[in-house]
């Protein structure tokens, strides 16, 4: 099974945007650990909107 393209142009695009890292050094995380970059940010957002 492989992880679909969209999904995971989605992540390095997110992971990117936020932490402005390289598209290789997103690439090259495991998909576990770019999963874990994409719900810390989510979170931090989360935080920030909701003004805590």
């Amino acid at each position: 099974m492989t992880y679909a393209v969209d999904r995971l142009h989605e992540e390095v695009a997110y992971v990117a945007y936020h932490f402005h890292w390289p598209r290789d050094a997103i690439l090259d995380l495991t998909h576990h650990e770019r999963q874990r970059w994409v719900r810390e940010i989510a979170r931090i957002n989360t935080r920030i909107n909701e003004g805590g």
